[in-house]
């Protein structure tokens, strides 16, 4: 995982060795610079006739001697010893270099100059094993490119102030005392950050010390030489940075003042650019490596070095004048500042380039000899040091100039970068995916983390939405993956080409043996890439996922790692036109998440094993999309990116009065409606809207949801009662309605009930206060800033619901935004839409099943919604749904049922998707809508409660009789209930259940649900494929003789009787049974004879059969399509007096 490489900073395990490095490259820096300027420049060393060209040389190849004679002895000590001992040791001996160093100073001799120099590179040959050998004894795995990252960034730091204060302080009249002062305090805050390292114990203390530097140093070579291939690949890949970036750190003083004409400060420049550069590209591994440890960029990063450099000794013009240019001329000139960046882009290359191979070196070499091979690498580079400043001395006593060396150097380098090609040629073809693809697509990656902990042996799946999928997944999975595909779609170009990243497994689907050749493949420890759809998605969600990943990750006992892919679906490389907006460029992210093992029965065998996979494998997936949809936003948010997806221009809403509106009507509508709101309402105040199913509610709700208001949709058909305690127990003190709806819904009287709680305002009334500056700001108002000052979460309350009634008062159920945008993005998850869907929606807003299903879902996920106010209206609505070619629609099984009976066999000709909820689908409406009209009905399940869907049958999931499994994300437990013998009370937690209650006795008190657990109150069944079938509500159980007897059961009896009929069965006390059940009916002939016969058939308790039948003309039914129990009991308890 890619840590915060700065959180390294603020951790004992680092930040001494850290402190110590600084502070010893510091030391270093001060001193070298210092004699730089004295020997180049003349001002107080005396050079004598001495060429100053060849002393600058010099003194760089006098510092890296020690290096090649010391490092050895150096590895070994480390690995004998405790490496922070050895460290402490090393920082004494460096403050007596400092007194010696500042003695050659004060004495301008040079032989002690040269001395001092020769000491700290020895102190340093000795430093440099024990500090990157601590590295792995201290850190994680996935810490090393960072700790490796920081420790090049803190030592070119330390070589950009050491060379500052070296180059520049030594010229002032106390130049030697300040730089004096610097060389001691620099080596004693060394040794005191030493003593902080923590203990490392021994790793060879058995290893018998060679002091011979000669023989241990070639020991030490062939030693480190015969270590595994990517290691000595990677030695000789730093031994040829430092090679590189010796040359450069040594001429710099030559190019500028010999080449350039440039003064002592533009050297400085030159050289804290140097430093700045490898310090960035450093850093930048761990955000592009994430923590892993390889050589992806090191190609890339090769090639680039080898531009810049080139163009370096081109831009490089020769200098003819007499006098040195101080920055500011020099700067002032575009042609130098060229030269600025070039110097930038070598080293910003140079620092992508070495990190993770010296990060390679230290995680796969042995710990007991990792010291010894790092010395050995140090060796090596020194070697490459000394050569380039041998050659560089050779090539310039041969008149050659500063810029041709610059370009043999960079023709060099070209063919080494060429070599790493060939040697790397996966990573060169990655890193150029990579590079093309973030540039196209500003492609992230999430959870990268999770690919390390699924281990060496995994099933990797992911959605498959477009051509891309492949290439976006080689270039972005760590490693060389595995691709199963089929054998015919392996002969494609694109993923030959793709051969030299991955590993291509051709999958014969015809051959039964081929499936047994992949799981042996996998069982090597590899991660095999699979698109369990097998195929393009045709339609932008999952499709049939196939059995066969799933199979193989059980039979290869592989972690199953799944992969999202989120954003390529607007790409042309999909199959989507006209069903998806489609960009040029989306932005693409793919998100891993943690793997999973399955658990599967071991006495499932055969079909039952391979189909019980396939069945776990569908719901991880299904929990993929789920969990890397974005739900942690506001709905207003959902509404600004649905604009942004789908254009302004998009039609999005309509009503009965046949105006549509596009999502850029909407917006303003809701700015300028909502601004006027605002004006006499509170932010966070509860404000009841009572509209039917329109476009003006839509804009209203929206509006309420752009200011920070709550609407708390309140249900116009409970009645004046019911809508006056919603009012009171929610608090809410001003009610938005329509003044046309409440004529025409005849409400006069229920609003005047409401008119004593509450404020009524009326939007005709908004709409003639609305002035030409509210049109302007509409029209000019940035929506995203305006909702963004509101300063919401998504777990702030989003609106306020209030429970059907059925069985008691109704109770204000508070939703938050990220309640709402869960539920919608659970049902997203399952059953798939798009553009060219056209939803119709006769379910009313107050309804929780209207107003998530039939509203928000569509709008939020850019699909039309047709509105239209009354679900009550059996002959229009069907005809409506032919008008406007609807595809999906909601309903309940009482409102499906009226429109079966009235619409013509093609008023669905369209319909793709019925679903139904709230109340049970009865199998007559079910075989009806199939029979008559060849449409499933998909029965789901839900409560105002949660949002409101806790699970559905899907076209690729469906049981007939059950409500379908239960939604991603949602836990469930199923507690006893005493006399029920067949599953049990079901309760749920999830992140689309509720954030609490009002209740009427504490109005506008918050009550959440105890420990995010909510009660449903339902009596249900869950068989071992995860189907919930509903047995009925707790409270419609009646004890009869001592047996539980399902109120909700009795009905579906009688229904079959009955069909045509509306039915509803009630119990009351009975002191001989305890209670006893009364059928009440629209059926005129309904006849005890006929239940008993009937359940004596069918093998149903007499228990179950009513005693007594009461008759009625019309069913009560509450607004949702729900039978009002209510209602009902009151008018058994009137009939039973009377009769009485």
């Amino acid at each position: 995982m890619a840590s915060n490489q700065f959180s390294l900073m603020r951790d004992k395990r680092f930040l001494p060795l850290f402190i110590t490095q600084f502070f010893g490259a510091f030391h270093d820096n001060v001193y070298k610079n210092a004699l730089v300027v004295l020997l180049l420049y003349g001002v107080s060393l005396n050079a004598g006739a001495h060429d100053t060209e060849l002393l600058v040389t010099a003194a760089a190849g006098l510092f890296i001697l020690p290096f090649i004679l010391f490092s050895a002895l150096g590895g070994q000590l480390a690995d004998k010893y405790p490496k922070n001992k050895v460290i402490r040791v090393i920082k004494v001996a460096e403050i007596a270099i400092a007194l010696l160093g500042v003695a050659s100073l004060f004495t301008g001799s040079l032989i002690l100059s040269f001395a001092a120099l020769f000491a700290l590179g020895a102190q340093s040959a000795f430093f440099g094993p024990s500090k990157y050998a601590i590295l792995p004894d201290h850190l994680k795995d996935n810490e090393l490119i960072a700790g490796n990252a920081l420790i090049n960034t803190g030592t070119f730091l330390a070589i950009l102030f050491g060379t500052i204060i070296g180059t520049v302080l030594i010229t002032l009249d106390a130049g030697l005392w300040i730089i004096s002062g610097f060389l001691i305090v620099s080596a004693v805050l060394g040794y005191i950050a030493s003593r902080s390292i923590p203990d490392t114990p021994a790793k060879a203390s058995n290893l018998k010390l060679n002091f011979n530097p000669i023989t241990e140093t070639i020991t030490i070579l062939r030693f480190a030489f015969s270590q595994q291939r990517g290691v000595v690949q990677s030695i000789l890949g730093v031994g040829w940075f430092y090679f590189l970036a010796g040359m450069f750190m040594a001429q710099f003083p030559n190019f500028t003042k010999i080449t350039l004409g440039a003064d002592e400060t533009v050297l400085a420049v030159f050289l804290v650019t140097f430093s700045v550069g490898i310090a960035i590209g450093g850093l930048l591994n761990n955000s592009l490596l994430k923590g892993r440890v390889e050589a992806t960029y090191v190609p890339i990063a090769a090639i680039m070095m080898s531009i810049f450099c080139i163009d370096l000794s081109f831009a490089g013009a020769a200098f003819d004048g007499e006098e040195l240019v101080g920055i500011t001329a020099f700067f002032s000139e575009w042609a130098n500042i060229r030269i600025a960046f070039d110097v930038f882009m070598i080293a910003l290359f140079g620092g992508l380039y070495v990190v993770p191979l010296n990060a390679i070196i230290q995680h796969n070499t042995d710990a007991k000899q990792r010291a010894r091979i790092i010395a050995g690498s140090s060796i090596l580079d020194a070697i490459f040091i000394f050569s380039s400043a041998a050659l560089s001395a050779f090539l310039i006593t041969k008149g050659w100039s500063i810029r041709d060396l610059f370009l043999t150097f960079a023709v060099l380098n070209t063919l080494v970068a060429l070599y790493i090609c060939t040697i790397l040629p996966a990573d060169l073809f990655k890193s150029f995916l990579q590079a093309v693809f973030k540039l196209l697509y500003k492609v992230e990656v999430k959870g990268l983390e999770n690919f390390e902990k699924a281990g060496d042996r995994a099933v990797i799946v992911s959605n498959h939405v477009a051509l891309l999928d492949p290439p976006l997944l080689a270039a972005f999975l760590p490693g060389k993956p595995m691709f199963a595909v089929n054998s015919f779609v392996a002969e494609w170009p694109i993923l030959k080409a793709l051969k030299k990243i991955v590993n291509l497994f051709p999958l014969d689907p015809t051959n039964p043996f081929s499936i047994k050749s992949l799981i042996k493949e996998v069982e090597k420890d590899k991660h095999c890439v699979i698109f369990p759809e097998g195929r393009l998605t045709e339609t932008g969600a999952l499709m049939k996922v196939y059995e066969g990943p799933g199979m193989v990750a059980d039979k290869a006992d592989a972690m199953i790692l799944p992969v999202r892919l989120d954003g390529v679906q607007h790409t042309p490389f999909a199959r989507l036109k006209g069903k998806v907006p489609l960009k040029s460029f989306p932005k693409i992210t793919i998100t891993i998440l943690p793997p999973r093992k399955f658990k599967i029965d071991d006495e499932l065998k055969g079909r039952q094993r391979r189909a019980a996979a396939g069945r776990q494998l569908y719901q991880l997936m299904e929990e993929m999309m789920f969990m890397t949809t974005d739900r942690e936003q506001t709905l207003f948010n959902a509404l600004l990116k649905a604009r942004h997806v789908n254009g302004d221009k998009s039609v999005i809403v309509e009503d009965a009065e046949f105006k549509p509106m596009k999502f850029k009507q909407l917006l303003r509508g809701s700015m300028v409606l909502g601004r006027k709101i605002s004006g006499f309402t509170d932010k966070a105040e509860n404000v009841g809207v009572l509209l039917p199913n329109s476009v003006g509610a839509v804009v209203t709700f929206f509006a309420l949801q752009a200011f920070g208001r709550v609407p708390a949709m309140l249900n116009f058909s409970a009645g004046a009662q019911a809508l006056t305690s919603a009012c009171q127990t929610a608090k809410v003190n001003t009610v938005l309605t329509s003044r046309r709806f409440i004529e025409m819904g005849r409400l006069e009287d229920v609003l005047e009930e409401i008119a004593q709680h509450a404020k009524i305002i009326y939007l005709e009334d908004i709409k003639e206060r609305v002035t030409f500056g509210d049109k302007m700001f509409g029209l000019f108002s940035n929506p995203a800033r305006v909702h963004k000052k509101q300063g919401l979460t998504p777990n702030d309350p989003a609106l306020v619901l209030f429970t059907s009634g059925s069985e008691g008062m109704p109770k204000g159920v508070v939703l938050s935004h990220a309640n709402v945008m869960s539920n919608i993005v659970q049902l997203s998850s399952r059953v798939d839409f798009n553009r060219q869907d056209i939803v119709f929606n006769c379910l009313p807003m107050f309804h929780s099943f209207g107003l998530t299903g039939g509203t928000l879902l569509p709008i939020l996920s850019g699909v039309k919604t047709f509105l239209y106010p009354s679900p009550l209206h059996y002959r229009i609505v069907p005809e409506l749904i032919y008008s406007t070619n609807a595809t999906i629609m909601f309903g309940t099984d009482t409102f499906l049922n009226g429109y079966a009976r009235m619409a013509h066999p093609y008023d669905f000709y369209r319909m793709r998707y019925i679903f139904a909820g709230a109340e049970k689908v009865k199998d007559e409406t079910r075989q009806l809508y199939m029979n008559k009209y060849g449409v499933r009905i998909l029965e789901g399940y839900g409560a105002t409660e949660t949002a409101p869907a806790l699970a559905l049958n899907s076209p690729m999931h469906l049981k007939a009789g059950s409500v379908g499994r239960l939604l991603s994300g949602i836990e469930y437990k199923l507690e006893d209930v005493p006399g029920v013998d067949v599953g049990g009370r079901l309760y749920v937690r999830g992140p689309n259940i509720m954030l609490g209650y009002y209740r009427a006795d504490s109005p506008g008190v918050l009550e959440p649900p105890v420990q995010g657990w909510y009660d449903t109150g339902d009596i249900v069944d869950i068989d071992d494929q995860g189907y919930v079938s509903i047995l009925g509500r707790a409270k419609r159980f009646a004890k009869i003789a001592g047996e539980m007897v399902s109120l909700t059961s009795v009905e579906s009896m009688i229904q079959k009787i009955y069909p045509d009929a509306q039915n509803a069965v009630v119990a009351i006390s009975d002191a001989r049974k305890g209670e006893q059940l009364i059928f009440v009916t629209t059926q005129k002939d309904a006849d005890r004879k006929a239940l008993s016969s009937y359940a004596s058939e069918h093998g149903v308790s007499e228990l179950a059969v009513p005693r007594t039948i009461l008759h009625i003309e019309k069913m009560p039914v509450l607004g949702s399509g729900k039978t009002d129990y209510t209602n009902l009991q009151n008018f058994v308890n009137e009939q039973l007096v009377k009769a009485a």
